[in-house]
């Protein structure tokens, strides 16, 4: 990794006796920012740390001797030294007199996009995020150069504050052959853009700080017309962008919808929904967490249709060593209440687990694992359990033992969800680690999982189910046992032994206090008096919520209860076998 900075040419433009401390500073090299505001002591900001240059505060006559050193400030109160990438910008009184300066060093790091090349590579539009000072000015600098030097491409630059190429009418070295077009005015940019794909026939256009609709709106425009998008936008992630009216368009836009009777049902959401308006105008998101660590959002559309219907997006997430070494790891969701834990999982072992299930038909159980019965501190019990599960996975022999699903299909089994819980089977399939795919297509259903009110009261689901000789499995509510149990039915797994430890984590999975409070009593209560002593236990009173969660629970043991008094005291009776 190359680093150009030209970082004397900012130390000449500052004070004497300021000039002279930084160059003898020992962290000179990463230098971020001197600022210079007046009556205030001079400060110089490294990445983790700042400190005074001077006891003396700052004049106006040595803020006045800088501005007359650098160019002339634009409308954006910023200015730039000729053939450097530093930036100054400006602050002024309420009358326009400029009485603070940051002076921003400006450095080209050559090589510095070696995590997502292969990306930019692909000719599909890239969206950076991240928080100011993060690099994404730097990298977008780079993926240019790589585009014009590296592959050839015709790449044109809007240079709005001279950030990107330098100041100055002759563009950085940094750019390579990217050319680059200057906009005399920051509200002027969205017609600079649509200017450069009408005159100069680009392949990419690299914009820097979409910030205004209007620019949102030249964006959609330039990426209809095929040429690719390389931007930079307000927002740190991308549910920033989603939450924000006036560049949601760079994400496709979000609308309410009304669904009809039989679509709720068949989602298991309310019949007002948000949606996707249009696809995406960037293809590609990158939210750049730190300087070496960004998550890549491989396909946005999916992305926001997956947060749109609250659920968590996996990403990548991209990293670099000191030698240069790009590791991949995505993060696949897994609900476990309100602490939303992530399993990482490497990248090339996800790629490799479906073809392999799916081509061979087989599947074999996992070992029996332990799992501490007190409740988790740091690190929870149920991350041990998954990552446990998955490095179990990669051992498998496939050739040992053949075993399909209930009419022969291969595995993973493709299920239809028809108003059951989406959420609640996703999570139980990732619990347990069961070999099954939830399909929004009917034709490519094995099975279709309904609940029996739903399919009672639609004969064409019937109908439809029965053209296509896709079986369908019926349960009474949508709750975790039943879903549990109609799943093993449906893969020919007998059922665990009582208490299995896995399917009670899928149980103790709510998040608040309260909730937990209330499970681990039930639970006590089941372990150490009805079973062991025979004796029926009540419970403290609970609301209608937290009692559903506990019937569950005592469902889980193969136990009966009943809830019985009145609000607000109304609570829970659990019987003996």
């Amino acid at each position: 990794m190359t680093i150009t900075e030209d970082l004397q040419k900012l130390l000449d433009i500052l004070p004497q006796d300021l000039q002279q401390k930084l160059e003898n500073h020992p962290k000179r090299d990463n230098l971020v920012e001197v600022v210079l505001d007046l009556g205030r002591r001079p400060e110089a900001r490294f990445p983790h740390a700042a400190e005074y240059l001077s006891e003396t505060p700052v004049t106006q006559a040595q803020i006045d001797d800088c501005i007359q050193r650098v160019g002339n400030f634009g409308g954006d109160n910023r200015a730039g030294i000729e053939q450097t990438l530093h930036r100054i910008s400006a602050i002024r009184n309420r009358s326009g007199k400029i009485i603070g300066l940051t002076c921003r060093v400006g450095r080209a790091v050559f090589g510095t996009i070696g995590m997502i090349r292969d990306l930019v590579e692909t000719g599909k539009s890239i969206l950076m995020l991240g928080r100011p000072g993060v690099g994404k000015t730097t990298a977008l600098r780079e993926i240019a150069r790589v585009l014009a030097d590296d592959l050839n491409k015709r790449v044109v630059i809007i240079d709005t504050s001279n950030e990107i190429a330098g100041d100055g009418d002759v563009a950085h070295p940094a750019i390579g052959r990217a050319r680059r077009m200057q906009v005399s005015k920051p509200e002027l940019q969205h017609q600079v853009m649509i200017e450069a794909v009408e005159n100069h026939m680009p392949e990419v256009i690299v914009i820097d700080e979409i910030g205004t609709e209007l620019e949102a709106l030249a964006a959609r425009t330039i990426a209809e017309r095929g040429v690719q998008l390389v931007g930079t936008a307000h927002g740190n992630q991308i549910e920033n962008l989603i939450k924000n009216p006036t560049l949601s368009d760079l994400v496709g836009g979000i609308q309410a919808v009304t669904l009809g009777d039989d679509e709720a049902r068949r989602r298991g959401s309310q019949k007002t929904v948000l949606e996707r308006k249009a696809p995406p105008t960037f293809e590609i998101a990158v939210e750049m967490l730190e300087r070496q660590r960004w998550v890549v959002h491989e396909c946005v559309a999916d992305t926001v249709d997956t947060l749109l219907r609250g659920r968590q997006a996996n990403p990548q997430t991209r990293t670099v060593d000191e030698n240069g070494k790009v590791g991949i790891v995505r993060q696949l969701a897994v609900v476990n209440g309100g602490n939303g834990h992530l399993a990482n999982v490497e990248e090339s072992f996800l790629a490799a687990k479906p073809n392999g299930w799916r081509s061979s038909g087989q599947m074999v159980a996992l070992p029996p694992l332990s799992l501490d019965r007190e409740r988790p501190t740091g690190r929870s019990e149920f991350d041990r359990l998954l990552d446990e599960s998955f490095n179990y996975s990669e051992s498998i022999d496939f050739t040992s033992r053949k075993q399909a699903g209930p009419n022969g299909e291969d595995l993973p089994l493709h299920i239809y969800p028809y108003g059951v819980s989406r959420h609640q089977l996703e999570q139980v399939i990732n619990v347990l680690s069961l070999p099954v795919i939830l399909t929004k297509d009917l034709d490519s259903a094995d099975a279709i999982l309904a609940l029996r009110s739903h399919v009672k009261n639609h004969a064409k689901l019937r109908q439809m189910a029965k053209a296509r000789h896709v079986p369908i499995h019926v349960i009474k509510s949508s709750t975790i046992p039943q879903i549990t149990r109609s799943l093993r039915r449906l893969l020919n797994i007998d059922d665990p032994e009582l208490g299995d430890d896995r399917e009670l984590q899928l149980l103790l999975h709510n998040g608040s206090d309260d909730e937990m409070d209330a499970l681990e009593e039930a639970r006590l209560a089941v372990e150490q008096i009805v079973i062991p002593k025979g004796q029926p236990v009540e419970l403290l009173p609970r609301s209608s919520q937290v009692r559903k969660m506990q019937h569950e629970l005592v469902e889980h043991y193969r136990l009966k209860s009943d809830s019985f008094g009145e609000e607000p005291n109304r609570r829970l009776r659990i019987y003996p076998a």
